[in-house]
């Protein structure tokens, strides 16, 4: 029988081991080719308030993508329209300008295990100064978080609540805050000057889900319970009852709007393909509009008035339906996202914010035009049942990346790299159930084993399932966990996951479940003891992937690195931290330990292994005791306008792991000033420093780094925007100078290890480079260092020509071609032509060294390395994992402290070609014809680094 799930869509599905709950559910499940749409409801169970504690502060690991990995559940905007912030089940709300959709600050309260932390309400006040955060938070405390907005410090923590928050409305002035609780917990009224309750309505007997302000003051709430409640204000802030009324289209009623002259309600509803306007005096009902769609509860208004627009998710895409007369004359659609509107929000200029299912923020402006202001980041693996297949050991997984697309990629553990091809490997789906044995009632909350239930928790949603290959049993993957079951339906164990397992399958040999979940991330399940022992991340773009173990031992495709972080939190009334692994590359960077994880079958025996083999002494740590410092510019405030090009610029330093502050480096445009503080005693979080820093005559951006002896903090980056006179005209023609530094190995001393084209693709780069003087580049100075030529000193006198020749005002471009390896403790080096790998320290260029240089070079850089022509230079008793790993070396070029521009010729343990029929490596053969105008896709005569990059990509390829 063939299983597939092809659609499912969920408003506010809170799945708790403990106290489970789901507000509504519909799915379109695909059994034997028959299509049914299933709509499960059922009653909330929301736990009551807990006594408040601590959050741990046990540092977590976390997908960070630049964008929500999960539903967003709501959108607010400022009264300006300067802002907008979203909260969504990836535990994190979002500060993004307008109209940019630029992401200005991630806002991470407090969070736990499971689903404590996720975050369902949010809402900017209308100054756009605070943002209140609320949701399953505190283990069940749920209090509103206040964030300042221009900071992201928590400024207040309230008194909890009774229940989940599942919606936050500011009034029109600022002076209230209306906070719509779970289960029959009903309303509260918080006044904004202390952020005390001063007016509840607990007389509610279903959740709150919508609740809105009109100018006058007056309040109007939605439940599922089927009523619209009308409330008025009092002077005090007390609520005063005006009017009930039960709806006439549907009782789950979800959205409630008020039109701007407060004359009407618009109504948004769950269980009726119908949205309500009433009379917002009487409430009494005006209107209904027939809506053709599945899901249809988000709406919104235009700011007079005249035209309502509601979200529509039908058949498979979703799109804003914009109503003229008020929801009663014709309409038009504009389109959206492929998954569910959840929440729509209407601008000044008539414009209209929305967000989805699939973590997507779209904008439909005043002419109708739809902008993606934030794709989705993640794997979307709905739909992967049948589709998700895996080799016979578990190193190389297929999946279908995108349900709307149908998009299929494999990713291999051996080979690094993510493809459209199976690396040559059988791959086999998931196994079903042995004959005699039938499964019914699947995709529901109650599957049965030959017609005997299955023991779940209550309302756990069976998604998946794949039986094992001895045939004794199987593993059914739920809306929060992985469960075992032998062949009579008995439990044999169990492990929860950190979303739903849209996918699962079992090893054919028999030692791992691997499941696709919902927070876009593979796992590896032991099926001895159903832990954890690895996690995969796929980024949609197909290119980046990161890889780590549950201690946080991780590999990472070049750029993936920011893709996982650690977060910690700093008690319950402070925003919690998050640092990139990247921060901690020195310890958990260990490709080494990856590559032995499913061999071994556990995370240390692989460390203890890696180490044996690398000579390496295992770090005695702790993440807590590495943490970087974190800096914080207080002012000038981000995007304010300067007309000197002297800043002032003020800021705090804070050390969470108490390490002293040895360095403090300005980065202006992403390049290092030349200016650096060194800090002798530890800065305290109050303390405040001050610095000024010189900016050119155009927009630009100010970074200020602080480092300890473990690491650099995460940049604190202020964007400022030009308000001086406009830069003169003799300035103004003054082109950049180029300096560039090419070396090219071909001839070694010892000619085993010989190539061919490494010395010409140097002294090609370079020409390319050269035909550049009098166009982009005033001059263009160049130092070609090929063959015998780049013996290791010629090498590091030209490292040290090019850092000492680029000022601020240049642009440095360096390019290596030849072998590169790394030795048995890992570190790298570049094979000049006097190399003897068995003197690697003696006569071989360390990493360290290219390193410093990029590191100290003021003027722009781009670093060109083509280092892996072949796995040769080691000799056959060497093992391939030695061979040069570019990976480690890309990110960190290019991390945030370095500020290097980095094209590799291969990434992870790829080897790089060359070919007489090129004369040259793929790599330089594409990079100069890229460089000499096929990479100009606007026709207008100049390459971008983003133009060259997709040129790069695609034509190495073909090659």
């Amino acid at each position: 029988m063939t299983r597939s799930v092809t659609r499912f869509r969920y408003w506010a599905m809170f799945l708790g081991k403990r106290t489970p709950m789901l507000h509504s559910l519909k799915i379109v499940s695909t059994i034997s080719s028959k299509t049914i749409l299933l709509v499960l409801l059922t009653a909330c169970c929301y736990p009551l308030a807990a006594q408040v504690g601590e959050p741990s502060r046990q540092p977590m690991l976390r997908v960070e993508t630049g964008g929500h990995t999960a539903p967003i559940k709501r959108i607010s905007v400022d009264a300006a329209n300067r802002y907008f912030v979203t909260a969504s089940d990836d535990k994190t709300a979002r500060v993004w300008e307008l109209p940019t959709g630029r992401l200005l600050r991630v806002l991470r309260p407090p969070i736990g295990e499971s689903h404590d932390g996720k975050v369902f309400a949010v809402a900017i006040s209308p100054d756009g100064e605070t943002v209140a955060v609320g949701g399953w938070t505190m283990n069940g405390y749920n209090p509103v978080y206040l964030f300042d907005r221009s900071s992201g410090r928590l400024v207040r923590v309230t008194e909890g609540l009774p229940a989940i928050l599942s919606h936050l409305a500011y009034s029109r002035d600022g002076k209230y805050l209306a906070a719509a609780v779970g289960g029959s917990a009903g309303i509260r009224v918080f006044e904004t000057a202390s952020y005390r309750v001063t007016g509840s309505d607990l007389n509610y007997s279903g959740d709150t889900y919508g609740a809105d302000f009109d100018a006058s003051g007056r309040l109007v709430t939605c439940a599922l319970d089927g009523f619209v409640r009308l409330y008025q204000i009092e002077s005090n802030g007390a609520l005063r009852l005006l009017g009930k009324v039960a709806s006439t289209k549907g009782r789950m009623l979800h959205t409630v709007r008020f039109s701007p002259d407060g004359s009407k309600i618009a109504l948004g509803v769950y269980d009726a393909p119908a949205a309500t306007v009433l009379s917002a005096q009487t409430l009494k009902p005006q209107y209904s509009i027939d809506l053709p769609a599945q899901y249809s509860y988000a709406l919104e208004w235009s700011p007079d008035g005249t035209r309502l627009s509601v979200g529509i998710f039908n058949g498979g895409s979703s799109f804003i339906r914009t109503f003229e007369r008020a929801g009663q004359g014709k309409f038009r659609d504009f389109p959206a996202t492929s998954d569910s509107i959840i929440d729509v929000q209407g601008l000044n200029d008539g414009g209209l914010l929305f967000c989805s299912g699939d973590a997507a923020i779209g904008m439909v402006d005043s002419g109708g035009r739809t902008t993606i202001l934030s794709q989705p980041t993640i794997a979307i693996f709905k739909g992967n049942i049948g589709e998700f297949l895996l080799s016979n050991d578990s190193s190389t997984v297929q999946f279908v990346i995108n349900a709307a697309t149908k998009a299929r990629v494999s990713f291999s553990l051996n080979d690094r790299r993510l493809d459209t091809n199976p690396f040559g490997v059988s791959l086999r789906a998931a196994l079903t159930l042995p004959a005699g044995l039938v499964l019914s009632d699947f995709n529901t909350f109650s599957p049965k084993l030959n017609g005997v239930p299955l023991q779940l928790e209550s309302n756990e949603f069976a998604f998946s399932y794949a039986a094992f290959s001895n045939g004794q049993g199987f593993v059914l993957g739920t809306g929060f966990a992985l469960r075992f079951f032998d062949n009579r339906g008995s439990p044999r164990g169990g492990t929860p996951t950190p979303s739903v397992v849209w996918a699962v399958n079992a090893s054919p040999d028999g030692r791992f479940a691997v499941a696709a979940m919902g927070d876009g991330t593979i796992r590896w399940y032991s099926l001895t003891d159903g832990k954890e022992r690895l996690a995969l991340f796929p980024h949609p773009d197909r290119r980046r992937w990161v890889l780590w173990t549950p201690s946080g031992y991780y590999d990472a495709s070049a750029g993936a690195e920011e893709l996982l972080g650690w977060h910690i939190n700093n008690g319950r009334n402070m925003a919690a931290d998050f640092f990139p692994v990247s921060q901690f590359r020195d310890v958990y960077y260990r490709p080494d330990v990856i590559s032995l994880l499913l061999q071994t079958g556990d995370e240390q025996l692989a460390l203890k292994e890696a180490n044996e083999r690398a000579g390496r002494k295992e770090k005695q740590t702790t993440i807590a005791s590495m943490l970087p410092p974190i800096v914080e510019i207080v002012s000038p405030a981000d995007g304010a306008s300067v007309s000197s090009t002297e800043v002032r610029v003020r800021y705090r330093v804070r050390t969470p792991s108490q390490e002293a502050v040895t360095r403090v480096k300005t980065l202006v445009e992403g390049r290092p000033t030349g200016e650096r503080q060194l800090v002798q005693e530890t800065v305290t979080a109050s303390g405040e420093r001050e610095l000024t820093v010189s900016v050119p005559e155009r927009d630009t951006e100010i970074s200020i780094i602080a480092e300890n002896r473990f690491s650099a903090s995460v940049p604190a980056t202020l964007r400022l925007r030009w308000a001086g006179k406009a830069a003169s005209n003799e300035t103004f023609v003054i082109q950049p100078k180029l300096y560039v530094l090419a070396v090219g190995v071909s001839k070694y001393a010892n000619a085993n290890y010989n190539l061919q084209f490494a010395a010409k693709d140097a002294r090609d780069f370079a020409a390319a480079m050269a035909a550049q003087k009098g166009l982009l580049y005033r001059d263009v100075v160049l130092k070609v260092l090929a063959d015998e030529l780049a013996t290791k000193d010629e090498v590091l006198d030209g490292l040290d020509w090019i850092r000492k020749e680029t000022t601020s005002k240049d642009v440095a471009m360096v390019f290596f071609a030849g072998h590169g390896i790394n030795d048995q403790n890992g570190s790298y080096y570049f094979l000049p032509h006097n190399t003897d790998v068995q003197r690697l320290l003696r006569t071989g260029v360390p990493f360290t060294d290219i390193r410093t240089t990029v590191q100290s070079l003021a003027g722009k850089t781009l670093f060109f390395i083509d280092t892996c022509h072949s796995g040769n230079v080691l000799g056959d008793t060497r093992r391939r994992d030695l061979a040069s790993d570019l990976n480690g070396i890309v990110n960190e070029l290019a991390s945030a402290e370095n500020g290097a521009v980095v094209f590799a010729a291969s990434t992870g343990n790829q080897y790089s070609l060359e070919n007489k029929a090129w004369n040259n490596g793929a790599f330089t053969k594409a990079l100069v014809e890229g460089l000499m105008g096929k990479a100009d896709y606007s026709g207008k005569g100049k390459i971008t680094i983003n133009m060259l990059d997709l040129y790069l990509s695609e034509r190495v390829k073909e090659l």
